[in-house]
């Protein structure tokens, strides 16, 4: 699909909506351009990197999953992307955003990364949506950034039979170091790293409405990080109904 916002499509906070025509056609990745920067930049500032879940068939991009355990310091996994900043995102012209990005998740010590946990879609559902979302822009001539709330699906699914979560927003993680949200590699590029952050439906509604600065106010007030949890709470709903 191609990327298009007529001018006049907002949401009720004010913020642009783009929707989506006709993808582009299959297309030969790129190759792995940055990988051994984007890796030694994980490793530098996030801990080793245990493994990376390679990608079999590409399209466009090649999208590698590296995968860093939980340690003592930091109890929890983080699962982190290479190749979706092989190429520019389709940023508007007139907005001063990234062009080149990677994305993350942030798991739970518990979760289960191994090849046959994999096979069940309540384990493996987030390294799905970040491999979706980093290859997206590049497939549609689109662009992600601060902000921006992706559903899954229309109308929106929840990714597992185990959890509500139906959507996700992108932002800065606030559990990583201050160094790691950029990665300098020459001067043309700079690559920041965003972190994926899965969402309610009324979580989604409610940032689309009153906009993001709200939503992260009510996640603020809740404790909720990046740090995936499939039964956190929902920060858009009180106990009978929407706050």
């Amino acid at each position: 699909m191609s990327n298009f916002n007529d001018g006049d499509t907002v949401s009720l906070s004010g913020a642009p909506i783009y929707r989506h025509a006709e993808s582009t056609p299959w297309a030969p990745p790129q190759g792995e351009v940055c990988i051994e920067q984007i890796s030694d930049h994980i490793e530098t500032h996030l801990g080793k990197v245990e493994t990376v879940f390679h990608e079999i068939a590409s399209d466009t991009v090649h999208i590698d999953v590296h995968f860093v355990k939980p340690s003592e310091g930091v109890p929890f996994a983080r699962l982190v992307t290479s190749g979706m900043s092989d190429l520019p995102m389709t940023t508007p012209a007139e907005a001063s955003v990234p062009q080149f990005a990677e994305l993350m998740v942030t798991l739970p010590a518990s979760w289960r990364l191994d090849q046959k946990s994999f096979e069940d879609e309540n384990w493996y559902w987030p390294v799905r949506l970040i491999k979706y979302l980093a290859w997206m822009p590049h497939k549609y001539k689109t662009w992600l950034g601060f902000g921006h709330s992706i559903p899954n699906g229309d109308p929106a699914e929840p990714y597992a039979a185990n959890t509500k979560l139906c959507g996700a927003i992108v932002l800065p993680s606030i559990t990583v170091p201050g160094e790691f949200h950029t990665l300098r590699i020459d001067d043309q590029k700079e690559i920041t790293f965003y972190s994926v952050v899965p969402l309610y439906a009324e979580e989604m509604n409610l940032k689309l409405r009153s906009g993001t600065d709200e939503l992260l106010e009510r996640f603020s007030k809740k404790d909720v990080t990046d740090i995936i949890s499939v039964t956190r709470p929902n920060v858009a709903k009180k106990l009978f109904g929407f706050l």
